[in-house]
């Protein structure tokens, strides 16, 4: 499959500077996948911007 990443950073909203895997969405998805988390792209900006990629974090950022 073809890697669209220049598409995919039109969308990217990760605000983390030294991320690299920004616009590769299967390896990032892969990656917090691993860990437990969820990526931030599922998370409202003023979320993302706080580096919290927990389940707790993403709960909580929908939650009301």
């Amino acid at each position: 499959m073809e890697c669209r990443k220049e598409r995919n950073l039109k969308m990217c909203i990760c605000s983390y500077p030294y991320c690299e895997k920004k616009g590769l969405c299967c390896e990032c998805v892969a990656y917090h996948r691993a860990r437990g988390e969820i990526p931030g792209c599922f998370f409202p900006p003023e979320v993302e911007k706080t580096y919290d990629r927990s389940i707790e974090a993403f709960i909580k950022a929908y939650k009301r």
